[in-house]
């Protein structure tokens, strides 16, 4: 998203977003009410942030370990060569693999960091041997065990101040 399109965010918007992002159950009559709109203008701005792509999904947050997922693990990936198509292989690789919850292409030391999620170490070691070791481009990878995931989710910092 370019940087310009917050520009286009005023005080309600902003308002909108720090509702939605705790809750996107809550209805646009809640909304209306609590940041003084009818429901029809915030179901009209809700429609054009989600245009924009400004609200990029909708989503449920599943507990993991309600579906027996009882392990998070953060994976650093270093690959053997950097090249621009092996690079977006490995992308599409992790994009369909269910067990990746987040992908992100880093600097530094290594190449990606992945948050992947198990039922056990079992899975997770049948997870890097398909993913991992299976794949020639792949340097190298170190896990990291969460023990306790102290603070989840995607929620991005609202400035309201902003106009």
């Amino acid at each position: 998203m370019p940087p310009s399109s917050t520009l286009s965010l005023d005080s309600f918007d902003r308002k909108i977003l720090k509702i939605m992002q705790t809750s996107n159950r809550t209805t646009s009559d809640q909304i209306a009410e609590h940041v003084g709109l009818s429901p029809a203008a915030v179901q009209r701005r809700v429609k054009r942030m989600r245009e924009q792509q400004i609200i990029s999904a909708d989503v449920s947050v599943v507990n993991a370990k309600a579906l027996g997922r009882n392990m998070t693990l953060i994976v650093q990936v270093s690959l053997e060569r950097e090249r621009a198509d092996l690079i977006d292989l490995f992308k599409k690789e992790m994009k369909k693999r269910e067990e990746v919850q987040q992908c992100y292409y880093v600097t530094g030391s290594a190449d990606f960091m992945l948050v992947v999620t198990a039922f056990d170490m079992e899975e997770y070691e049948q997870f890097t041997r398909e993913a991992f070791f299976d794949n020639t481009n792949v340097r190298s990878f170190q896990t990291h065990v969460v023990m306790d995931p102290v603070k989840v989710g995607l929620t991005v910092p609202v400035d309201e101040k902003q106009d």
